[in-house]
C-alpha cells in the first residue's frame, strides 16, 4: 500500500469531513480542543507534507518562515486569507488554497438575518420574552424599522453581496453598491453603482459590509464614514471585524446616529468590544455566517479537493499563490 501524505490538521472539522481526513491521509489531529499557537503549529507539522487549518489560526510571515521544509501546501477552510501572510508563503513557496463559492448562500441568508434582526428589535423582544417580561400586546411596543421598500447599500459586489441583493430584491429593497470595478450590466440586477464608498454611503438606510479584509479598509467604516450615513441608518456586516472601528460604531449606536447593528463577525474575536454588551440596539452573532451542516461539510471537501489534487500532481482548484 503507498504511504499516505501527512498532513497537520489544526481543528476538529464536521465529522464527514474527519472520516474523509482519516480514509486519505496520515493526519496528525489537534485534539487539544483549543486554537494551536504559533509554537505549536510550528512543531506540529515537523515531517507534515500540508497544513488543513481554519482562520483562527495565524500564518504569519514569522510562522511560515519556521514551518519545516516539508510542508508544500496550507488549505484553509475560509474564503477569507487575511489570517495568512499569502506573500511570505509564495517565498517559501508553499501554495495556499481557500474555499470560494460554497458558503455564498449561507453567509447572504446570515446578513438578511441581521438586517431583519436589528431593524426589527429582535434582541429586546426575545429577552422580554425568556424573562418573563412581557406583559401583553402593546401598540408602541417596540417599535422597529420597516425593510420592505428601503434603500440597501451593499459594500463589495462579490459572490455574496450578490446574493444579498437578490434576496433584497424580496424586500423590494432598492439596491445601491459600490465595488472595486463596477459590475456587467447583466449582473447587476438593477442595483445603481457608485464610483466610491463615500459617494454610496448616504444613500443607504441599510449597509451591508460584504468587502474583504485588507489593508486599505482596515478601520473603513469609521466615525468620518459613519456621519456620512443618514440618521437612523442599520448597519450589518457579515465580512471581517477588522472593516469596523468598534468605537465609532458603539458611539453612533448610542447616540442614536446609527438606529442599530447586526453584527456577525469582530475584531479580535472572540474577545470583542466590550462596549457592544450592554447595548440594546446591537444584534450579536458569533461568526455563524457559513454554520451550516451542509455549507461546512462543503467547505470541508473544498480542502480535502485542493489536497487531492496538490498530492496527485493536479492543478489546484482553488489556489491562491
Amino acid at each position: 500500500m503507498a504511504k499516505k501524505p501527512q498532513i497537520f490538521v489544526t481543528q476538529q472539522f464536521p465529522d464527514a469531513v474527519m472520516a474523509r481526513v482519516e480514509r486519505d491521509y496520515d493526519a496528525r489531529l489537534n485534539d487539544t480542543g483549543r486554537v494551536p499557537n504559533a509554537e505549536e503549529i510550528v512543531s506540529r507539522t515537523s515531517g507534515c507534507d500540508a497544513i488543513f487549518c481554519a482562520p483562527t489560526e495565524k500564518f504569519t510571515a514569522d510562522v511560515i518562515g519556521r514551518l519545516p521544509e516539508s510542508v508544500r501546501l496550507i488549505a484553509t477552510f475560509s474564503v477569507g486569507v487575511d489570517h495568512i501572510d499569502l506573500a511570505a508563503a509564495k517565498a517559501r513557496g508553499i501554495a495556499v488554497t481557500n474555499t470560494p463559492d460554497v458558503l455564498t448562500d449561507a453567509t447572504a441568508d446570515i446578513t438578511l438575518l441581521l438586517i431583519l434582526a436589528a431593524a426589527r428589535r429582535a434582541y429586546e423582544g426575545e429577552r422580554m420574552v425568556r424573562e418573563d417580561r412581557w406583559v401583553g400586546w402593546d401598540p408602541k411596543m417596540l417599535m422597529g424599522i420597516e425593510v420592505t421598500g428601503k434603500r440597501l447599500g451593499i459594500l463589495g459586489m462579490g459572490r455574496i453581496g450578490q446574493a444579498v441583493a437578490r434576496r433584497a430584491s424580496g424586500f423590494s429593497m432598492e439596491v445601491h453598491y459600490h465595488n472595486r470595478k463596477r459590475l456587467p450590466k447583466d449582473q447587476e440586477q438593477g442595483a445603481i453603482y457608485h464610483e466610491t464608498a463615500d459617494g454610496l454611503l448616504p444613500h443607504c438606510d441599510f449597509l451591508s459590509i460584504n468587502a474583504p479584509a485588507t489593508a486599505e479598509n482596515y478601520h473603513f467604516l469609521n466615525q468620518q464614514r459613519i456621519a456620512l450615513l443618514p440618521d437612523g441608518a442599520v448597519v450589518v456586516n457579515t465580512a471581517r471585524g477588522t472593516l469596523v472601528d468598534d468605537d465609532a460604531l458603539i458611539a453612533a449606536l448610542k447616540s442614536g446616529k446609527i438606529a442599530a447593528a447586526g453584527l456577525d463577525v469582530f475584531e479580535g474575536e472572540p474577545r470583542i468590544n466590550p462596549g457592544y454588551r450592554n447595548l440594546e440596539n446591537v444584534f450579536l452573532l458569533p461568526h455563524l455566517g457559513s454554520a451550516t451542516i451542509e455549507t461546512r461539510n462543503a467547505m470541508g471537501f473544498k480542502c480535502l479537493d485542493n489536497l487531492d489534487a496538490f498530492f496527485a500532481g493536479r492543478p489546484l482548484p482553488d489556489r491562491l499563490v
